[in-house]
């Protein structure tokens, strides 16, 4: 894989709405490997409402390479965001905590944090597109707008997918298309652990929000009652009461990162059961290439970037009683023959290589800055 190398490391300071223990995916598969190149790298995340807080206070928290950083405020617990009235007037307090750097790179996954990348004076502002957050459930007043204005102010622009791509590119036509990626040695070692069961497993593995098609999870599990669905991941964003039930329908919960191969391995088929809705008209799924890494077959709605970049080797359904028939038919298919197709796509899509491509543009966008600085 491609070596990161920088110059001069500069200090990194990430900004994301997502918290670094939360679900492992695109931040932290990225900012690990940038961390690991010896800069000091900082994690802000966002504030938390703490009742029995006497005063408003910064929190740091190692994390290998990375150092946690985030607002503790005084107040009954609920999600409180970068934007949110209770956080806004104390964020200089994270400026200040860091203070002045002579070379400083933000990364923003969130526009909501711009107010802070603006008080911290970087010499650099990437922004990292993940998501259409403006499209998801309880999106925060404002945000549409702010991410317009984060476009236009970044240095550089990286999407998480062709149709995140397409959303940004013409206010930004330089930006750079990263679709997420996938650690294919840390999956593999499911091939290895994977046994013959008498009852086939159909299952999901992911956040469970609003972006999921309970309906057809629901009548997946009524369409296979000789199956069992399992959909593991958190409750986010949703009642859980809303979920469907049935007696082969089961939700073990969240898992770690490093426990993910041996959960994939209880799988004979892999479920990406996408609502197709606003919330998921930009999403390119992480787990699309998980799955197949694991050597699972894939059975997925189709999402407009899983049927552009990868038709040929995930089975494509819309409704129930075709995801059910997909599950059957593609136990039969020949594994060879996808792994075949899939190599060039696992090694394009590393997450080693998009760090090392994603360092490199950051590397570029700093030598004139780094020229134009006094010896």
């Amino acid at each position: 894989m491609p070596a990161l190398r920088l110059s001069v490391a500069p200090d990194l300071v990430v900004l994301s709405h997502l918290r670094w223990d939360f679900v492992w995916q695109r931040p932290q598969h990225l900012i690990s490997r940038v961390a690991a190149t010896g800069r000091r790298t900082w994690f802000v995340e966002e504030p938390v409402l703490v009742p029995d807080a006497q005063e408003v206070t910064v929190r740091e928290l190692d994390a290998g390479a990375v150092t946690r950083l985030w607002l503790e405020i005084p107040g009954e617990p609920r999600h409180c965001g970068f934007g949110d009235p209770v956080a806004v007037e104390h964020q200089q307090l994270i400026a200040d905590y860091l203070g002045r750097s002579s070379d400083r790179v933000c990364w923003l996954y969130t526009p909501m944090a711009m107010p802070i990348a603006t008080a911290l004076d970087a010499d650099l502002v990437v922004y990292d597109v993940m998501d259409d957050l403006a499209s998801f459930a309880h999106a925060p007043e404002g945000l549409r707008a702010l991410q317009m204005e984060t476009l236009e102010r970044a240095d550089l622009v990286f999407t998480g997918g062709r149709s995140l791509h397409r959303g940004v590119v013409d206010l930004r036509g330089d930006a750079h298309c990263f679709p997420s990626g996938v650690e294919p040695e840390h999956y593999a070692r499911a091939r290895g652990c994977r046994e013959v069961r008498d009852t086939p497993v159909a299952g999901y593995v992911g956040v469970i929000d609003e972006r999921l098609d309970l309906d057809l999870i629901g009548g997946l599990a009524r369409a296979l009652p000789d199956w069992e669905i399992h959909i593991v991941g958190p409750v986010v964003k949703i009642d859980p009461a809303s979920l469907p039930q049935a007696p082969n329908l089961h939700y073990p919960g969240p898992v770690q990162y490093d426990e993910l191969p041996e959960c994939m391995a209880k799988f004979d088929v892999a479920l990406m059961p996408f609502a197709l809705n606003e919330a998921t008209r930009s999403i390119s799924p992480t787990k699309t290439l998980e799955y197949l890494a694991a050597g699972l077959p894939v059975v997925s709605t189709s999402v407009p970037d899983v049927v552009a970049s990868f038709s040929d080797v995930v089975d494509i359904q819309d409704d129930t009683r075709g995801f059910a028939a997909a599950c059957r038919e593609v136990l039969a298919h020949d594994a060879r023959d996808r792994d075949r197709k899939l190599r060039p796509l696992l090694h394009a899509n590393h997450w080693d290589t998009i760090a090392a491509r994603m360092t490199q543009l950051i590397e570029t966008a700093r030598r004139p800055l780094t020229a134009a600085r006094p010896a």
